[in-house]
């Protein structure tokens, strides 16, 4: 797919990234195709730096390929280097620099990346040849770096909540008219109240089906690719059906607010086995490749409330996600990056369950999220947080092997937005930068969410003893090892105080068992 159009001298050479699938960035500004050309390269590198899953792995390779068709239709020339290319370097560095030698472009020029790691290796390029490098604004976000570190300035600390409330009032978004115009709709700017409902023990009941998008000729020739090439990298490809253009994610997202948003808010935070989907939108890797912009989507659910299609406690518990915590994370990366990516505040030194990556575990919850995430690249939020997140995080794994888990597996993964959710928010390793607490839990919580622990050979009201819950059991770990630090902490001080109740003989058999946990003695369950 390499196009090598006959241009007298090229000016610039436009980079774009797998995760830059946007006609209308600002790199394209100006854009003369009588002396400009577009730069993308699939590189091995992308999907080794971290164990890169299957379905991450295929899905951005083929969304680069559609939206190089794209480019085509619009007549941009386009230097595109395929994976399998012989002439493939493999590391986008290697292959820029190699491309730059021949194609002799008098600058470089593209939108900011979502990773730090790949800003500074195009600016080495840049450094290395010679050529000018201007990077441009990324306007997909509401919110620009320079904005958000505004925002932080001269505060003690940071909380989504007052950064949400800001961007609410500047966008008009779910906010009043005229004399009201500075007061949120409905008179409370949170609901979140009214959105933590867990299924009855009939369960969801009859879902509407997910948005799925047969795999077309280009998709599957990537997909015969990404299992040759990464044929020992985790996950399954036999149900790929992701959006891979951007006709696709709109039609994703139309259908998320016809038929999923009016209960999204009320069943966010709950689970059932078998079944990621339920009412989630499905749209946050179609965000994040940019085939969608964010302003179409808070404008399409904050319609959907007008109109009378969904209530206020779902559509704004949805557009505190996009607005708010999207946002607020990407100003949290930019912010405190480079260091923040090193920060492990707990000191948390385990080695993440080797498990992780096959799913091969006893303790339902965690097996039913970790089988979706390889045989999908995705699990709900909740499942991330308070499933996966929440073990990793009471478990002690070093926070930076957490990071690689989720940046490898998940299809909405890029950087920017998972270190923070991740290193901050499941696993706090920034000490409250992201959220004033840990998220802890012991299995009472999955069990008041989901009907897991009925099909589990674990009791989440135990705490020691062969079938006490490996998650009550950490729990209990996490407050006695961190008993000091989190007494600090306003408010975690009612768990903390918890400790104290507990005996001598209790706090040995919790380390005792928390110990053979850690050493895979509990809730491995290896194949027959």
């Amino acid at each position: 797919m390499t196009k090598l159009p006959s241009l007298p001298s090229l000016r610039s050479l436009i980079v774009v990234l797998g995760d830059q699938l946007d006609l209308d960035a600002a790199a394209f500004d100006g854009f003369d195709p009588q002396q400009d050309m577009v730069w993308m390269a699939e590189v091995t590198e992308e999907s080794t730096h971290v164990w890169s899953g299957k379905p991450r792995t295929a899905l951005f390779l083929s969304a680069m390929r559609h939206f190089a068709l794209a480019l085509e239709e619009q007549s941009h020339p386009l230097h595109y280097t395929r994976l399998d290319a012989v002439h493939n370097a493999g590391s986008l560095d290697a292959q820029l620099q190699a491309d730059i030698l021949h194609l002799k472009p008098t600058q470089l020029l593209m939108t900011t990346p979502g990773d730090w790691r790949v800003l500074q290796s195009i600016k080495a390029v840049a450094a290395a040849t010679g050529l000018p490098l201007e990077v441009r604004e990324d306007r997909h976000f509401f919110v620009t770096a320079d904005e958000f570190a505004a925002h932080a300035k001269g505060r003690k600390s940071l909380r989504m909540e007052y950064f949400y409330r800001e961007q609410r009032k500047r966008h008009q978004v779910l906010m009043g008219t005229g004399d009201t115009a500075d007061e949120p709709l409905g008179g409370q700017w949170n609901f979140d109240k009214d959105n933590r409902e867990a299924f009855d023990a009939k369960g969801p009941g009859l879902l509407p089906p997910r948005s799925r998008f047969a795999p077309d000729a280009l998709t599957q020739e990537v997909i015969a690719l990404v299992n040759t090439e990464f044929a020992d990298h985790p996950g399954q490809l036999d149900s790929f059906s992701w959006p891979v253009t951007r006709e696709q994610a709109l039609q994703s997202l139309q259908a998320f607010i016809e038929d999923r948003l009016p209960l999204f808010g009320r069943f966010q935070d709950a689970m059932w086995p078998g079944d990621p989907w339920l009412y989630h939108s499905h749209i946050s890797a179609a965000l994040n490749l940019k085939l969608l912009n964010p302003r179409e989507v808070v404008a399409a659910a904050e319609a959907a409330y007008h109109q009378g299609a969904a209530p206020l406690a779902s559509v704004e518990g949805f557009i505190r996600q996009i607005l708010g915590w999207r946002e607020y994370v990407r100003g949290i990366y930019w912010t405190f990056m480079p260091d923040y990516a090193e920060r492990n505040v707990l000191d948390a030194q385990h080695d993440l369950p080797a498990w992780y990556w096959t799913g091969e575990t006893d303790m339902a919850c965690l097996r039913d999220a970790l089988t979706q995430t390889l045989a999908h690249g995705y699990a709900n939020h909740i499942q991330r947080l308070m499933v996966t997140g929440l073990f990793s995080l009471m478990f002690g794994v070093h926070p930076q092997q957490v990071h690689g888990w989720y940046l490898a597996m998940y299809v909405d993964a890029v950087e920017w937005v998972e270190l923070p959710n991740t290193l901050g928010m499941s696993q706090y390793a920034d000490g409250g930068v992201m959220g004033s607490k840990p998220y802890i839990a012991t299995g009472k919580y999955i069990q008041r969410m989901s009907p897991h622990c009925k099909g589990c050979r674990y009791d989440p009201g135990k705490k020691v003893g062969d079938d006490a819950c490996p998650f009550t059991t950490l729990y209990w770990d996490f407050l006695m090892r961190h008993e000091s630090l989190m007494g600090k902490n306003p408010r975690m001080a009612l768990q903390v105080r918890n400790v104290a109740r507990l005996s001598e003989d209790d706090k040995q058999a919790i380390n005792a068992r928390a110990t053979a946990i850690r050493c895979n003695e509990v809730g491995h369950a290896p194949k027959a």
